[in-house]
């Protein structure tokens, strides 16, 4: 088992897969580990759906014909803002399409991108997340998010990986109608997982972090952030 700081700093999401399915037991245990998380209030408000094989296919076909009809059904909306998060999500844009030898202008290249993430990156597995719109949702989706950091990490853990996709989401009616979903449960993003190839040039993908003086302010407790 890897220390638990090396595991943590060496998750990162692959973008190509091999075809070799996990054993259903160590999915389950996997999901074991994800409800583990934290939850405001015990309340628990995750909602999984495991998909694999040919129902992953068939769902990645219908994700692909909802992009191309123009048939996107958020439940959420995505917005980076116009200062610094909108930067930082360019800067990764310039280094997954520059990765794969996509100009900015390539618009068929651009989509292809885009169409191999609705296909799951190639994964034989993905794990779709849903929760009830309690409230304004910000409690519920921060229980979510603490559920899948826990499941990402029992991934990595076991010599696997997985890859969140918001962009699963932007299809929240296409996955529910695929799978026979309440419609009063709203879908956050996906999880592609499975055996990484490693020897994908995406697998060399690294998204560098800001420094710590850059998102953490310390009262009353000292030399742990200098700031410049």
């Amino acid at each position: 088992m890897t220390d638990f700081p090396s595991l943590l700093r060496s998750r990162s999401s692959a973008r190509r897969y091999l075809p070799e399915q996990i054993p259903g037991n160590e999915i389950r245990e996997i999901l074991e580990d994800a409800r583990s998380a934290p939850s405001n209030s015990n309340t628990q408000p995750w909602v999984t759906h495991v998909v694999s094989g040919a129902p992953l296919k068939d769902l990645g076909d219908q994700l692909v014909a909802a992009f191309n009809g123009g048939h996107d059904s958020p439940d959420f909306t995505t917005d980076y803002g116009n200062g610094i998060h909108q930067h930082r999500a360019q800067q990764f844009a310039a280094l997954h399409y520059g990765k794969q030898g996509v100009a900015r202008s390539d618009h068929d290249g651009r989509k292809r991108v885009l169409l191999d993430n609705l296909r799951f990156y190639g994964a034989p597995h993905a794990a779709l997340l849903f929760m009830p719109l309690i409230g304004d949702g910000v409690r519920a989706a921060s229980d979510v998010g603490m559920y899948a950091q826990n499941f990402l990490l029992s991934l990595t853990a076991r010599g696997y990986s997985g890859i969140p996709q918001t962009m699963i989401g932007s299809y929240a009616d296409t996955v529910r109608s695929a799978l026979g979903i309440d419609p009063e449960l709203k879908m956050l993003f996906a999880i592609s997982f499975g055996l990484p190839d490693n020897d994908s040039p995406l697998r060399s993908l690294n998204t560098p972090r800001v420094p710590l003086e850059d998102t953490v302010v310390l009262h009353g407790t000292k030399d742990v952030v200098a700031r410049a």
